[in-house]
């Protein structure tokens, strides 16, 4: 959604018209103007500085006396002046007071170069002032060690209290991290309430180093290892303590050091655009760019401290081959060697057992430019028709729905619609954690007035922001949102002008609603029938709605039943189709929207056309001059269970660890086993790896070029920083060169190639260019269609791909597996803040991993209580599948009768537990919901709770 537009009166800075909007401070519209108001205590994004160094001050015709600019709001008609004499002697006098307080080792300070302080100080040629009073007494010891995130320092001497870090922690994460506490130069800055930080407040995320003007919050950077640099603290007394790392920080190199890149996050899919800081061949730090319509200049843990896998020991360098057969170890190779040995292990395989003997899983973590390769590489030189990638595992229902619904599986809206809506309705999505820049947007959202509705059968975090939270059993999504559509249907709420001009079915889809009334979804769900009325009534009243919803809806065996409810609920109040309303599923991946698009599905081509469809298919095989399967191949985890019966021989893995991302994992490891010919490219030897012929050693995401395309439908532009270790290789050139001794090249030979290819075959893409994203930030949204479009930040605005969008109606059906007398305990699966996916990535950053180096696997407890197990222990938790060894947590956070593991953890693979029950349409698997039981460690194991 657009900002608010800028008042045609303007008022008048410096004798220069300055248009602004409503609600603008006066430092604000400046800097929108371009006219730099020195301040300490503002910083990019915030929502106003905090009127505390007051060197802001201006002067305002009819006025009596300077006011902080970032204190007063603009009006129209104003006359400011910001230097004149009074203004600027009063700057001084407040820079001299400041650093008569202030250490002055700026020769040894991390900040040198990049200090507010010192550049303001220099340009009001402010020298070193005579220390009238001793420094104030600010003792460290207010930060002891065991308080602090391993990734910060705090240096509290250098503090001049400008209250940036608490402001920018209350305004991302709704928590008082931050304080100052005491007056006058007694003041000092404290961890929460005075006692160190809050045990559930900091988060990490290094906003507060990022804007703290000066040095007195301090990122550190990697470790001891090599793998960054380390951190020295600096005493007020000028003294320096190395706290046992090597180097200074951060990572040793000063600011004029550190060479600064562009790209884009390699986690989740909002898309954060992040500055690489790197020097010496190493990645130091991921910082914030203030340019980012996705992030708006902030950052989670991840993207600022978790990047250092990349320089991790473990990294792949050489390919690996098996030799002396199945039973044989795997040792290094030269790149011939392992080539040839896969080439001839492929051919063998498709000469005895023919093409659809062998299948190809891609990821969601490569560019879209490898994405199209692996799926070209897959049809046209493979001949196969099984191609799949890990969005089978997180977002398949979300595309099946939307599709069947909108006529378009993917997001509506852009992201920067969230902090606009005046309703923001959170579903299956433990925000704060997975997607933490989204729950910034969803905290500014309510701090300007929306409503927050959560539905999360957890406490999550993002619910104590929430105005109403509805906390529904596990596997009874459908079951509560036809309960929301009978309240908006038979209390008049729909919007029936847009349902009848844009939209077809509602009287099938409310006639199904009809049999959910409040009181029958209560009992299904465990919602207050309420909290059911309310939540409806507070969606269908507002102007704005915006829909966000995770894997906690689309992972399971009723999911795409779910989504189609959920477009559903957004039609019937008119909320998709216009701007700053929308329906945006928070993709797992920073590429799951890419590698759709690209076409590594079994039935879909690029673009989403399908296979099955002649005319289809007709534009590929004319410039690929190859027949492509027009059958539908086999989903990621049908490829398995097909290898485990036999009926898949070999199997191409690119980026994806299946023994621990699939359920069952026994049967996905016993499938990989069964396999004739296994081939994995990845950055490291993850567990599936281990289990190749042959492993290949690929480029991560700093250190080759390409594009992502994120959840709101925005094509950004990775960057190379670095350059990969010898041997390592991007993974395009991977299949390129494996096609050409397969005797079918590719038909490109460098990533502008396939990028040209992909605009001629891909209308959506066909305006998006390599050098149209070099020269923007931000990228572009799809669909653009040719080189002067801007992009599409809203979807359907004229009407829907399909014409008419559809209302389906929603069967409710209980979970797959349900808690019995053996198994009563119910067991669901997410993510922590600190790790991603499989953990392939984030237990080798020693900053992600040194903050959660375990599985804490939550319960209830009253569910402990019965076993007699207690915080901190050890425990089993057993499905019919399998059983896994935990550290156990207790907390509110599960409902009674739940457990909640997450899958970052090798040594606790909670997906050795989990169910293969597949939704009937989508085939993705249902990971949040399957019986267990928990059994003390060291008791029989008939014991259970």
């Amino acid at each position: 959604m657009s900002e608010p537009a800028l008042l045609s009166n303007p008022l008048m800075i410096d004798g220069s018209p300055v248009e602004f909007r409503p609600g603008d401070s006066l430092l604000a519209a400046a800097r929108r103007a371009g006219v730099d108001i020195p301040s300490l205590c503002s910083y990019p994004g915030g929502d106003q500085g905090g009127g505390s160094c007051r060197l802001c001050l201006v002067e305002i015709e009819g006025r009596n006396g300077p006011v902080p600019a970032c204190r007063t709001p603009a009006r129209e008609g104003m006359a400011v002046q910001t230097e004149t004499p009074l203004i600027i002697r009063l700057r001084r006098t407040i820079l001299e007071l400041l650093l008569a307080d202030h250490p002055l080792d700026c020769l040894c300070c991390w900040k040198a170069g990049e200090c507010r302080l010192q550049d303001l100080a220099y340009r009001h040629g402010v020298r070193a002032p005579r220390r009238l009073l001793p420094p104030p007494d600010r003792p460290a010891a207010a930060f002891r060690a065991g308080d602090w995130p391993s990734v910060l320092s705090m240096e509290p001497d250098k503090c001049i209290l400008c209250g940036s870090c608490v402001a920018v922690c209350g305004e991302l994460h709704g928590i008082p991290v931050w304080n100052i506490r005491g007056l006058g130069r007694g003041a000092a800055p404290v961890a929460g309430g005075g006692g160190g930080l809050p045990s559930e407040g900091c988060r990490s995320c290094g906003a507060c180093a990022e804007v703290c003007p000066v040095g007195a919050i301090v990122p550190r950077t990697g470790g001891g290892d090599g793998v960054g640099g380390g951190v020295a603290a600096y005493g007020g007394d000028g003294s320096v303590r190395v706290d046992g790392r090597s180097g200074v920080h951060p990572g040793g190199f000063r600011t004029w050091q550190r060479e600064r890149v562009r790209t884009v996050c390699p986690y989740c899919g909002v898309g954060c655009n992040i500055r690489l800081e790197t020097a010496g061949g190493r990645i130091l730090l991921g910082r914030p760019d203030p340019e980012c319509p996705v992030s708006g200049g902030r950052l989670c843990v991840k993207g600022a401290f978790g990047l250092d896998f990349i320089g991790h020991p473990d990294r792949l360098t050489r390919p690996l081959v098996r030799r002396g057969g199945k039973g044989g170890d795997l040792e290094a190779a030269g790149w011939e060697e392992a080539l040839s040995f896969a080439a001839r292990s492929l051919l063998e395989i498709r000469e005895r057992r023919g093409s659809g003997k062998i299948g190809v899983i891609g990821s969601a973590k490569t560019p879209n430019e490898d994405c199209y390769a692996l799926q070209k590489f897959a049809r046209a030189v493979l001949g196969t028709p099984h191609v799949d990638h890990c969005a089978r595992l997180c977002h398949s229902s979300t595309l099946a729905g939307l599709s069947a619904t909108l006529g378009s599986g993917t997001a509506t809206g852009s992201l920067t619609d969230i902090a606009a809506a005046d309703l923001v309705f959170v579903i299956g999505s433990n925000t704060t954690e997975s997607h933490p820049v989204v729950a910034y947007k969803i905290r500014k959202a309510v701090r300007s007035g929306a409503r927050l509705v959560v539905a999360d059968p957890r406490r999550v975090e993002i619910a104590r922001s929430a105005h109403l939270h509805l906390r529904h059993r596990p596997g009874t999504d459908v079951a509560l949102l036809n309960g929301l559509l009978q309240v908006i249907d038979t209390e008049g709420l729909a919007d029936r002008v847009f349902i009848e001009e844009r939209t077809e079915g509602y009287a099938e889809a409310a006639a199904a609603a009809a049999a959910w009334p409040p009181h029958r979804a209560s009992e299904v769900t465990g919602v207050p029938a309420e909290a059911i009325r309310e939540a409806a009534r507070l969606y269908a009243g507002a102007a704005r709605p915006v829909i966000l919803y995770a894997m906690g809806i689309t992972q399971h065996h009723t999911a795409t039943m779910a989504v189609t409810a959920l477009a559903g609920l957004a039609l019937a109040c008119g909320g998709v189709g216009r701007e700053g309303a929308g329906i945006f599923p928070l993709r797992g991946h920073n590429n799951v929207q890419g590698a759709c698009d690209m076409g590594v599905l079994p039935d879909l081509l690029p673009g989403y056309r399908k296979t099955a469809d002649p005319d289809a298919r007709l534009p590929f095989e004319g410039a690929w001059g190859v027949p492509i399967p027009s059958e539908p191949g086999l989903t990621v985890v049908e490829m398995s269970r097909a290898a485990a019966r036999g009926d898949l021989a070999a199997l191409w893995i690119v980026g994806e660890n299946s023994y621990l991302s699939e359920p069952e994992g026994e049967e996905t490891r016993r499938g990989l086993e069964n396999l004739e010919f296994l081939a994995v490219q990845d950055l490291f030897l993850t567990e599936t790896a281990a289990l190749a012929d042959v492993v290949f050693p690929a480029a991560g995401f700093a250190e080759r070029e390409g594009t992502v395309t994120n959840t709101e439908r925005r094509v950004q532009l990775l960057t190379r920083a670095l350059e990969p270790p010898l041997g390592a290789r991007p993974d395009w050139e991977i299949l390129a060169d494996m096609a050409r001794r397969l005797g079918r090249p590719l038909g490109f030979d460098s990533l502008g190639g396939i990028a040209d290819e992909i605009r001629r075959l891909v209308p959506s893409y066909a305006g998006i260019t390599l050098e149209r994203l070099r020269a923007r930030a931000g990228g572009l949204q799809w669909p653009c269609p040719d080189p002067a479009h801007p992009g599409t930040p809203t979807l359907h605005l004229g009407g829907f791909p399909r014409g008419r969008a559809r209302f389906l109606p929603a069967d409710y059906r209980p979970p797959a597996e349900e808690p019995d007398e053996a198994y009563p305990l119910l067991l669901t699966t997410g993510r922590v803040l600190y790790h991603f996916h499989t953990g392939s990535l984030t237990r080798r950053s020693p900053a992600l991993d040194g903050l959660h180096p375990l599985e804490l696997s939550e319960v209830n407890p009253a569910d402990a209580a019965r076993l007699g197990v207690h915080d901190g222990d050890e425990a089993w938790v057993v499905s019919r599948r399998g059983r896994v060894r935990t550290r156990v947590r207790l907390t509110e956070r599960v409902p009674a009768g739940t457990i909640f593991m997450t899958f970052h953890f090798r040594e606790t693979p909670a997906n050795l537990l989990t169910i293969p029950a597949l939704d009937p349409i989508s085939r993705i698997p249902e990971y949040k919901v399957c019986a267990v039981r928990l059994e003390r460690e060291g008791a029989p194991s008939t014991a259970q709770a």
